[in-house]
């Protein structure tokens, strides 16, 4: 098994300006029930889960056709999670927008309409620091 390198200077630039991970940003709802209105309720978990020399275009295909995108791809970004496809991003695209949603970079402020309240503020309310 390879070690994940971290993403290059251009790759989070361009993911803070992707358009899923924008959607992400305006869905973040913290509902569990997004869970259960998954477009991949009804499909083979093994789908999601390709071997590295596989490809995931069936289940980025899939997500692609999900309500809870964003919400998805919040939840993988919001606890990490780098394996597998959510949010129809693979590991590799989420690594980048990983560094962006953990603060070390906004995304593009043009192309958000209305971002709300930074995610750090947004997850500290949920976590007050004691």
């Amino acid at each position: 098994m390879t070690r994940a390198r971290m993403p290059r200077p251009h790759e989070v630039d361009a993911a803070r300006r992707d358009p899923r991970l924008l959607r992400a940003l305006r869905e973040q709802t913290f509902d569990e029930a997004w869970r259960t209105r998954g477009a991949c309720q009804s499909v083979d978990p093994e789908t999601f889960f390709p071997a590295p020399s596989e490809p995931a275009d069936a289940a980025v295909a899939l997500c692609r056709t999900c309500d809870v995108q964003g919400s998805c791809l919040a939840w993988a970004l919001t606890v990490g999670d780098c394996h597998g496809v959510w949010g129809g991003t693979t590991p590799r695209e989420r690594r980048a927008m990983l560094v962006a949603w953990r603060g070390q970079g906004q995304p593009d402020p043009d192309a958000v309409d209305d971002p709300g309240p930074p995610v750090r503020d947004r997850l500290l309310t949920l976590v007050p620091l004691s």
